[in-house]
């Protein structure tokens, strides 16, 4: 954003698209930056930032996965593997000081100021557990700067000519790979409600997985049925196919409802082959069993259905499934501009997994948006296996105007502050209709 003024489409005759104001480009300083550990929902230590600004103060806290791409950025942890202290230190005595009395009118100048101090790939010297929290808590005080809601904040940085709208919702009901302690090898089955409304999605989301867990407890009897990391139920199935079957049953009275699987496949691959339901399957084999079920089970996307590195299994899956089923890379891309465009360039896959902390800045995060999105594939914001409370990702989808959102089951605080704040989003929405 350039000059005092600029301007933002924002248009109130439908609930869904933007018109035009006038809003003024208002200066952001940073007046103190604090930051301490906190525990994910997983019990392990990572970071909240408190950002204090001329607009007040805001803060934003980092999430960690189990399951992680080994092209993604890293997180810095001390000698026990666990503590974040070294990051801790980083905040303290390279950023603060980089930034502090700064005055700032764009988050593209202080992820700049960001990339630049950190200078790897990877954010691996500051580390990305360090520099994403001050990048979004910025994010939240320019928005403030602006007087706009975060959503619409980037939005508007994203530069969208596209109407405003919510996500399908994407709920992991069932946990596997490194997600949960079972046989299952697949990482997540997840449930997707298609109704027109985010508040209609999220009441049959919440319904299959009561419904689910009925069925679970039928099945079992007395036996506990125990969750996953994300909340989703991770039951003694041996086969991907038995967890299907138990999805089918669970959305037999919601026929509106699909299936994806994150098959987290890295995690199976091995030098022999990919291990599979008590199975090792060749790269033809592994594809011959995804058209298997596709064709028995509603199945809409597939997530890393190949390994990380297995560019040549990534094309022919989704060659094979072009128009039909999405091929989504997480593992493959790790929200990086530069493998979106390797990806593109192989016809690899039509969709992308947006996770901020795989990239580590708010800017590069839109960035890997907006190539994805002139690529015409599909984008899925994602929460990660280990969340804190912090809802930044709900109103990123809605201002990368993504088609999937995922935050594991409706249980856990954890997941509900992300369905919670896109419901509140929605509502707000319609109210300017």
């Amino acid at each position: 954003m350039q000059g005092r003024s600029c301007r933002l489409r924002i248009c109130q005759k439908t609930e869904e698209k933007i018109g035009l104001v006038l809003y003024e480009n208002k200066k952001m300083k940073i007046k103190n930056i604090k930051a301490k550990e906190i525990s994910d929902s997983r019990g392990n230590p990572t970071i909240e930032v408190e950002l204090e600004a001329n607009r007040g103060k805001f803060s934003a806290s980092v999430p960690s996965g189990a399951s992680k791409g080994k092209y993604e950025a890293l997180e810095l942890r001390d000698e026990d593997g666990k503590g974040v202290k070294k990051a801790l230190a980083n905040i303290k005595k390279i950023i603060t000081p980089a930034i502090k009395n700064k005055e700032f009118t764009s988050q593209k100048e202080i992820d700049d100021i960001l990339i630049k101090l950190d200078g790897t790939e990877n954010k691996s010297h500051l580390g990305v557990n360090a520099v994403l929290p001050v990048s979004i808590a910025a994010c939240r005080a320019l928005s403030a700067s602006e007087k706009l809601p975060l959503y619409k904040y980037l939005f508007l940085l994203l530069g969208n000519a596209f109407p405003l709208k919510l996500p399908l919702p994407c709920f992991n009901i069932i946990e596997g790979g490194l997600h949960a302690e079972n046989e299952l090898d697949v990482q997540e089955f997840m449930i997707i409600p298609q109704k027109k409304h985010f508040r209609e999605n999220f009441k049959t989301g919440s319904e299959v997985y009561q419904a689910l867990k009925n069925i679970l407890l039928n099945q079992f009897g007395n036996q506990i049925i125990k969750t996953g990391d994300e909340g989703g139920f991770a039951p003694t199935f041996l086969k991907t196919e038995q967890a299907l079957y138990a999805l089918l049953s669970s959305i037999k009275n919601h026929q509106d409802v699909k299936i994806g699987l994150d098959c987290a496949a890295s995690y199976f691959y091995k030098e022999d082959g990919y291990h599979l339901d008590q199975q090792v399957f060749s790269r033809d084999g592994l594809l011959n069993f995804y058209k298997e079920i596709i064709n028995r089970f509603p199945i809409i996307f597939l997530e890393d259905p190949f390994s990380q590195d297995d560019w040549r299994g990534f094309q022919e899956v989704a060659g094979l499934f072009s128009g039909k089923v999405d091929i989504i890379g997480d593992d493959l891309i790790t929200t990086n501009i530069k493998r979106v465009k390797e990806a593109e360039s192989k016809k690899a896959c039509n969709g992308l997994i947006l996770k901020p902390n795989q990239i580590g800045t708010v800017t590069e995060t839109l960035e890997a948006a907006k190539l994805a999105k002139s690529y015409n594939w599909k984008i899925m914001v994602s929460h990660r296996s280990g969340e804190t409370c912090d809802d930044f990702i709900a109103d990123l989808a809605i201002g990368v105007a993504a088609d999937f959102i995922k935050s594991g089951a409706p249980l856990t605080q954890e997941r509900m502050v992300k369905y919670n704040r896109l419901l509140e989003i929605e509502e707000e929405i319609h109210s300017k209709k």
